[in-house]
């Protein structure tokens, strides 16, 4: 007799849908083993079969973290490319090498931490190198597009699994954990989550992570819009991944619960699935989700929905089914096709901002080419480890010939006399071992220590030259001449011993701070643990924080970087700065940059070459814009760091091999007065991006130059059941092949809110030949045209003229049609019936948007707790009320009046009256025009009615009161409130 084979359990019988297989699968997990399964690194379950999985691989611009892999440009360079086939192809070669390294190393993962779609609203912030642009259209067709090829066509398997970055409305990194964002319903629903829904409800992506800030006062891990918003846009169940660490802020930092099973149970409940905190250790997270279970915080059920979720990633990504698997043991790793790829995107990323005619570079020119990033292969936070490398000097060298091209880095270079005569001196060391810091295989690379086996610097009677880079306001790199940085390990002695500056916390980094107790002489601070050089018998070290134990250094320098340049600029016909940022020191994640401009040793470099050769071309390698002067200067070039071909693919530019063809992402503001605070995220009142700004650009969204030119005729609109379609004929005018990125823009003609100056509504890249043609055609469904109607709270197309505008960039506009569209006329408030929800105002001055409760709703407050204004437009109290109801909490006084009351509201420049139809005092604003839309219901008075509500005895921001007081209105005004206080409004209400 032979022993009967057990049945096949139904999780594993591939025939069954993957909701019952799921169901089976949790019917048969213990609830030890299901809490276990909510951490990142969820272990494996022997006795079932089923292996360990953790979330998250990044995977932004390739596979990073985890050793050798192709490079793409940054992301931001991806979204200059405009072209959704291209970034779609890098999304397949990206999840092809994950599937490829997988196979050799099972801790690479396949639910990938990318793309981000946060929007880069603001030049300076520190992560807008992860995104794609500052205007939602765009990101969400790079994003999907992106998606898409992460996900594969397979139409059961998915070869990646993508999870969208960073829900919501972030990118500071200025106390990121802490500061909240203050989004308005329009701002949220036209902007922010437009970005996340697109590409959601294009099928592609399997899950969302929450960001480190808050909006509206609540932490986005405990985000209701988790649940009202993303999961209302697809049936498919979608996996939320914490941010690493952002559960333990919700106590530790934010200070938003007492207690970790509050918080856990609370992020769980909002929709957290998968917890990514204290590293692999899944203990404590385990320990809080039982905590929360006990104190009947949370139920199985919570539990076995977020796991669920899990599952369903896993199950789809093939693990319960290897021999159906389409991708299981596949993957194509550094092939030519990736590396031409690689060089293909880097290309299309280089956006032309200036041209007088001196590029392309002539045949046979004599190049100097020149600056801190010439023979520079930048990484970011999120790339892997270069397998090729190309500087933009080696791809000229390639190019046009060494021979033909001199080269100056410009460098200071300087020794360090100590106040013993002594200097700084880099041990030489006959045999170094191999190995600078390596990330190879890092699961985090914020771990990996500094290298300990190379000799400490010491000093001698003749010291070392190195080369001193000011990266940005004294930041400092110091490098010894065989190309290592400086840098400072855990036993606190400086090393010649890093390749690059790099890591979570840089160790690389200096600050020559003048000391007053002796004369010229510079303490040298190291930035990293923020300690100062000294000199002890054992070697040079860092000692403490105290500068009384620093060594005083005094600076010789022995070259100026502008000299060496100058020298190499005045021998050359065509000079080439290459300038920008270091990804690792000038605005990265966990640091916002302080301004647009170029830094200053960059800026005497690219002075020092202009004023020896006028023919120059500046080309900027950044994550971010930069406000130049470029009056004078022939020829501006900027890309995004560019991957490992982005020096083969600029000096294909500049040699005219490739015509350029990217176009800015983002504004190009033209100097830091033009930018919002840091923290404001109000594009509409704060008139930022594109969009809303009204003052001039350095360089507007949309821009690019090109060495042929185009011509656009005969625009076409037809008129569908739901949409528009429009089309144009684009013809090559030019004596080159090269690509053209014809833009769509719409704009409101006539708005009764403020709407943008004009917004993207469709984008296509097409390469013509000299003298060819095609047509583009647009199809714009009327729900693009639509906005947030607060006093409905949904969305809504206005009736009215639209202008349909089509060019080559956001300024750049060559062909336009006006069309008159049948909507939906404008109401007025109903506020005897429904009052007014605080945070649906229209206009506002020194408020903040706060939390109505820990778990829902918005309420307004004053921003520093003293005074702010409120405006609600065309309230319609009917034949009359008598009382106003406010809800309220904290202290101070609200105020309500009409119409021209007894204040008016210090709106902030370019918020007026002409500029957002916000009717001057005792003239009511009525929806149906841009003034007023029609009469009120009688004639306003000059003052109205006025009530103050005292709001105190509160017990807690959440402990709202009703307060009352007379009232008596009819017809239709505007209503206008004052807060004075830390004083929290929910709603006001009116009866009687």
């Amino acid at each position: 007799m032979t022993a009967e084979t057990p049945s096949m359990p139904p999780f594993r019988d591939a025939s069954l849908p993957f909701a019952k297989r799921i169901d089976d699968l949790l019917a048969r997990l213990t609830l030890d083993e299901r809490i276990a399964f909510l951490h990142q690194f969820a272990p494996a379950v022997e006795r079932l079969g089923i292996q360990a999985f953790r979330t998250g691989q990044e995977a932004l611009h390739g596979v990073a973290w985890m050793g050798p892999a192709t490079v793409f440009p940054q992301a931001v360079g991806l979204g200059a490319t405009w072209n959704e086939d291209l970034v779609r192809r890098i999304g397949e070669a990206v999840s092809s090498e994950a599937r490829a390294m997988r196979a050799r190393d099972d801790r690479v993962g396949l639910n990938v931490w990318s793309p981000t779609v946060n929007l880069l609203r603001h030049p300076l912030w520190g992560r807008n190198e992860e995104g794609y642009s500052e205007d939602p259209a765009l990101t969400s067709a790079v994003a999907t597009a992106y998606t898409r090829g992460l996900r594969g066509g397979h139409p059961v398997y998915w070869r990646t699994a993508p999870v969208l970055k960073h829900w919501l409305a972030h990118n500071n990194e200025t106390a990121r954990d802490t500061s909240s964002s203050s989004v308005r319903p329009r701002v949220l629903h036209e902007y922010d989550l437009r970005a996340f829904r697109d590409t959601v409800v294009a099928g592609a992506v399997a899950g969302v992570m929450p960001a480190y800030n808050l909006v509206n006062g609540r932490p986005n891990h405990l985000s209701p819009y988790l649940r009202e918003q993303l999961r209302a846009w697809t049936d498919q169940e979608l996996l939320v991944c914490s941010d690493a660490g952002a559960p333990s802020n919700l106590v530790d930092s934010e200070h938003y619960f007492d207690t970790h099973e509050e918080a856990t149970a609370a992020a769980l409940l909002a929709g957290v699935d998968s917890f990514t905190d204290h590293g692999t250790d899944g203990s404590r997270i385990t320990a809080r989700v039982r905590g929360a279970l006990e104190r009947g915080l949370l139920t199985e059920a919570d539990i076995d929905t977020a796991v669920r979720r899990q599952l369903a990633v896993r199950f789809r990504l093939g693990e319960f089914d290897p021999d159906l698997d389409p991708y299981a043991g596949t993957g194509e790793f550094d092939t030519p096709a990736h590396r031409a790829l690689a060089r293909e995107a880097a290309e299309q990323a280089i956006v032309l901002l200036k041209n007088d005619g001196l590029l392309p570079l002539r045949p046979g020119a004599r190049l100097a080419v020149v600056g801190l990033l010439a023979d520079e292969c930048k990484l970011d936070w999120y790339s892997g480890t270069l397998i090729h490398r190309s500087t933009p000097l080696e791809g000229l060298y390639e190019r046009f010939g060494a021979e033909h091209v001199d080269f100056a880095e410009g460098v200071d270079r300087v020794r360090l006399r100590t106040s013993s005569g002594r200097y700084l001196a880099v041990p030489a060391v006959e045999d170094p071992p191999e190995g600078p810091r390596d990330d190879g295989g890092a699961l985090d690379p914020a771990l990996i220590a500094g290298r300990t086996d190379l000799p400490p610097l010491t000093t001698d009677a003749v010291g070392t030259e190195l080369a001193l880079i000011d990266w940005r306001e004294g930041v400092l790199t110091l490098r010894a001449p065989d190309g290592r940085y400086l840098s400072v390990a855990d036993d606190g002695f400086l090393r010649a011993s890093a390749d690059q500056p790099g890591g979570w916390v840089v160790q690389e980094t200096f600050r020559l701070e003048p000391s007053a107790a002796h004369g010229g002489g510079h303490l040298l601070k190291h930035l990293g643990t923020g300690g100062y050089v000294c000199v002890a018998a054992d070697g040079v070290k860092v000692a403490g924080q105290d500068a009384r134990e620093a060594e005083v250094f005094e600076v010789e320098f022995t070259e100026r970087g502008e000299d060496a340049v100058a020298r190499a600029a005045a021998s050359a016909d065509v000079v080439v700065v290459v300038a920008g940022n270091d990804p690792h020191i000038d605005g990265r994640e966990t640091e916002d940059r302080t301004t647009l401009r170029l830094p200053a040793h960059q800026e005497r470099l690219l002075d020092a070459a202009r004023a020896v050769n006028p023919d120059t071309v500046l080309a900027l390698v950044s994550s971010y814009p930069y406000a130049v002067d470029h009056t004078g200067l022939p020829a501006l070039l900027w890309t995004a760091h560019g991957g490992q071909a982005a020096g083969t693919a600029l000096a294909r530019v500049l040699a005219g091999d490739v015509s350029p063809a990217g176009r800015l992402p983002q504004t190009w503001y033209a100097a830091d007065a033009d930018l919002p605070d840091l923290l404001d995220y109000d594009v509409i009142g704060g008139r930022q991006t594109y969009l809303y700004f009204e003052g001039t650009p350095l360089f507007p969204f949309g821009h690019g130059l090109s060495y042929a030119s185009f011509a656009y005729t005969d625009l076409r609109v037809r008129r569908e059941a739901d949409a528009l379609t429009v089309s144009c004929t684009v013809t090559n005018t030019g004596t080159v092949a090269a690509d053209e990125v014809v833009q769509l823009y719409t704009r409101a003609a006539a708005p009764s809110v403020p709407r943008p100056r004009r917004e993207l509504a469709g984008h296509r890249r097409l390469g013509l030949a000299p003298g060819t043609s095609t047509t583009v055609t647009f199809r714009v469904p009327f729900t693009a045209l639509e906005f947030w109607d607060v006093s409905l709270g949904r969305r809504r197309l206005e009736p009215g003229a639209y202008e349909l505008l089509v060019g080559a960039s956001g300024e750049d506009i060559r062909l336009g049609a006006t069309v008159e569209l049948d909507g939906e006329p404008g109401a007025f408030r109903p506020v005897r019936e429904r009052g007014l929800e605080a945070a649906d105002f229209d206009e506002q001055h020194g408020v903040a948007i706060v939390d109505r409760t820990r778990t829902t709703g918005d309420a307004v407050t004053p921003a520093d707790g003293g005074t702010g204004e409120l405006l609600y437009r065309a309230c319609d109290f009917g034949e009359g009320v008598t009382r106003v109801v406010v809800e309220a909490a904290g202290e101070g006084t609200v105020e309500v009046s009409l119409d021209g009351g007894p204040w008016t509201p210090e709106l902030p420049p370019g918020t007026g009256p002409s500029a957002h139809g916000i009717p001057p005092s005792g003239e009511p604003s009525v929806p149906g025009s841009p003034s007023s839309g029609g009469p009120a219901s009688e004639e306003p008075s000059d003052t109205g009615p006025v009530a103050e509500l005292p709001v105190g005895g509160t017990r807690g921001p959440y402990d709202y009161h009703a307060l009352t007081a007379a009232f008596t209105v009819d017809g239709v005004h505007d209503v206008r409130l004052g807060l004075r206080g830390p004083v929290r409004l929910a709603h006001v209400g009116f009866s009687g």
